[in-house]
């Protein structure tokens, strides 16, 4: 079955997911859902999927940031982000247990707000605690590009979006970013209008 990525007005995307049982965890049918997650980020592509996304009220997410998808960055943008291969795999009931006061800004984006992105603060390190598929606990100490990911999904569990984060002036379309800012360093915001026009 080919999962449909919700867009953004759809009610699903705006609610917080429940928790997971363990069972429900270890189920066939959550562990089939993993894998057609999996599956849909892959096309998208994206780096990471949660499951209000597919319209699922689940505290359930996919995350892989594949080797392939950094080909199209310069090696100075990959260190400026810190941005590094991450392997696929899932984070049920995650809880951020620490998150430093370090906040970097990036663009970002979303499968469920194609076309667009903007500048969005984020902790640079951040420390994770969740279950894996197995229903196993886990945690992970992620900095960087992968602590921006984590966050950006965790948020999706939350029935939040990047935009409510974002630095509002910095709301662009996709074609604009490409053409405006790509390779620029980022800024805290554009200036604001003249409080005279």
């Amino acid at each position: 079955m080919r999962l449909k990525i919700m867009q953004m007005g759809e009610p699903a995307l705006r609610e917080e997911a429940r928790l997971l049982m363990p069972e429900e965890i270890l189920s066939e049918e959550t562990q089939r859902l993993i894998h057609e997650m999996r599956d849909a980020m892959r096309d998208a592509p994206g780096v990471g999927l949660a499951a209000p996304q597919i319209g699922l009220p689940l505290q359930l997410a996919v995350i892989e940031d594949r080797e392939d998808l950094l080909k199209s960055f310069s090696a100075e943008d990959l260190a400026e982000r810190e941005r590094r291969p991450v392997p696929f795999h899932v984070i049920i009931n995650p809880v951020i247990a620490y998150s430093s006061d370090d906040k970097k800004n990036f663009y970002e984006g979303c499968l469920s707000l194609p076309g667009f992105s903007a500048v969005v603060p984020r902790a640079r390190t951040i420390r994770v605690e969740y279950l894996d598929e197995r229903a196993e606990p886990q945690f992970v100490q992620a900095s960087g590009w992968y602590a921006r990911i984590l966050q950006h999904e965790i948020d999706h569990l939350r029935g939040a979006l990047y935009i409510d984060r974002m630095l509002s002036r910095t709301f662009t379309t996709l074609d604009n970013w490409t053409r405006l800012h790509k390779g620029k360093p980022i800024l805290q915001s554009p200036p604001a209008p003249s409080q005279d026009a």
